[in-house]
């Protein structure tokens, strides 16, 4: 191997021992998938907080919630819709049975709480789908490449103990093939564990803002179930 060819990934991967070869492959194909995870939610995030957006804005607009549902539909993707569809179907079950008493209203807006809180657990969990890979290509990735550095250093050692010198033209190429394992490692853990951190900071507000969105409706409920049947009736 020439000393130009040293700093060559496709040399280094090609003149590598089968266990290098075998590290690097499978560091290759981590961090491709990693990376396609990375994508995936970034797309997904930008999507849901811009909808999150426009809908709050909308609820905050003044306009009456039951309209707001209706141009959402029965059965919305977007979770915060689908939680106001959820709160007023609730709400127009009860009111066609009557005027409601105090304990039949404790036990609706229990009832709407309970729905939202599962809700809500649901599309924390769907968020959250892929951190996983993230966390496990950024914690393994650093020593998967540790091994393939030390397996190359031993071959290196093989190498003197062929040659019988500790001539840089001997031990050199395994040490480059050796540290090579090391950089693709690190290649593939860095931008896994910088966006793992991220998208779970990001999941946590989105779910914070599922849950303070999720507030507001039962406020929203609770309110309507202390005014007079009649200022119920012009709110809706």
């Amino acid at each position: 191997m020439t000393e130009a060819s040293i700093l060559n990934p496709v040399t280094l991967f090609m003149e590598a021992d089968i266990v290098v070869k075998a590290v690097m492959v499978g560091l290759a194909l981590a961090s491709l998938w990693s990376w396609a995870v990375i994508i995936d939610k970034a797309f997904r995030f930008a999507a849901l907080n811009r909808t999150a957006a426009a809908f709050e804005a909308e609820v905050g607009s003044g306009r009456p919630l039951e309209e707001i549902a209706q141009r959402a539909g029965p059965s919305p993707a977007h979770p915060l819709p689908r939680m106001l569809v959820i709160a007023l179907t609730d709400w127009r079950e009860a009111r066609t049975r009557g005027a409601l008493t105090e304990g039949q209203g404790a036990m609706l807006m229990a009832r709407i709480d309970r729905a939202l809180d599962s809700l809500i657990a649901r599309e924390g969990q769907r968020i959250e789908n892929g951190l996983g890979v993230l966390s496990v290509v950024a914690t393994s990735s650093p020593f998967i490449g540790l091994f393939g550095t030390v397996w190359g250093i031993m071959n290196a050692f093989g190498r003197i103990a062929e040659a019988g010198n500790t001539n840089l033209t001997t031990v050199a190429p395994a040490i480059a093939e050796a540290l090579f394992a090391t950089a693709i490692g690190l290649a593939a853990a860095i931008p896994a564990y910088i966006a793992y951190n991220k998208f779970s900071i990001d999941a946590g507000k989105f779910t914070g803002r599922l849950e303070s969105f999720a507030d507001d409706l039962q406020a929203a409920v609770a309110r309507r179930l202390g005014a007079a049947p009649a200022d119920a009736r012009r709110e809706v």
